[in-house]
């Protein structure tokens, strides 16, 4: 029997309408995370589940769990975080030898692509929605589509050049720096813990504050891929489909506003990272 333990709300982004065909059955309004894609990370302060992305950053997230799953993370630090911006992470020196990436910043799509269309005309692309719980960018002009930089997803940090990430990684906790789309590799967003992902200690100091001291920085104290956790210990979440009707219905409430709290009505647009996709913990006996 499944008890619901608590339910929560990641700071990811939501579909309304979709777009092309779907195998996702439009009457399922959840659907579980899979342990085996899926990082539980543990901080001081709490617990974070991670969704890894391997349908649009495959070679992200196999070097990532590579690294994950033989501790590389373990008591390293959260060393650049900048309010409204990122949470950068990783050691303070390159303690591996894993090779540098090429960029996973965005696919080609075909005729058969589909996915749960939110709104024409985004400011960054030519129309926005969801695929997979994911908030994506789309530009049909191109035939090409990218994961969005909305607050909560995971990232992998780079230099100056765009084959260059390896290992060191980045939470989004500002509102959407979208401007990173495309250049940037995601892959993977935060279902769980979103909470304690935006109380990582900000390293970065007010202008005539005392510089933070490196020992205050946040640790990541343990970081594993959720299958090699203890079954009793693992957390198992579920989270919206975003391909539901439910889902459609809820985006399209979201862009009408019709609450009589809007006495006077926006707009009737809607930012995609500003739809939040729902999780759950469930706990099972």
């Amino acid at each position: 029997m499944k008890l619901i333990a608590k339910v929560c709300c990641t700071a990811l982004s939501v579909l309304a309408g979709l777009t092309g065909s779907s195998g996702v059955n439009a009457e399922t309004q959840w659907r579980s995370v899979d342990s085996n894609n899926a990082v539980l990370m543990t901080l001081p302060h709490g617990k974070v589940v991670i969704e890894l992305a391997p349908q649009f950053s495959p070679k992200h997230v196999a070097q990532f769990s590579k690294l994950v799953a033989g501790g590389f993370y373990n008591n390293n630090k959260f060393y650049r975080v900048i309010d409204g911006f990122v949470a950068q992470g990783g050691p303070s020196e390159e303690a591996t030898d894993a090779p540098e990436l090429n960029i996973e910043g965005e696919w080609k799509t075909n005729d058969a692509w589909a996915f749960a269309k939110v709104q024409d005309n985004d400011l960054f692309a030519e129309q926005t929605g969801f695929k997979d719980g994911f908030a994506i960018a789309y530009n049909p002009s191109e035939k090409a589509a990218w994961l969005a930089h909305c607050p909560g997803v995971l990232a992998m940090a780079r230099g100056n050049e765009p084959n260059s990430a390896s290992s060191h990684f980045y939470f989004t906790i500002g509102q959407a720096p979208r401007y990173l789309d495309r250049i940037m590799t995601v892959f993977g967003r935060v279902v769980y813990g979103m909470n304690n992902i935006q109380a990582i200690q900000r390293t970065q100091a007010l202008e005539g504050e005392a510089a933070i001291p490196e020992n205050d920085y946040t640790a990541i104290l343990d970081m594993k891929m959720m299958s090699a956790v203890p079954k009793a210990e693992q957390l198992q979440v579920e989270v919206e489909v975003t391909e539901s009707k439910a889902f459609a219905e809820k985006v399209a409430n979201r862009r009408a506003r019709p609450e009589a709290f809007f006495y006077k009505k926006p707009p009737p647009v809607l930012d995609v990272c500003q739809v939040p996709v729902k999780s759950r913990l469930v706990k099972t006996k």
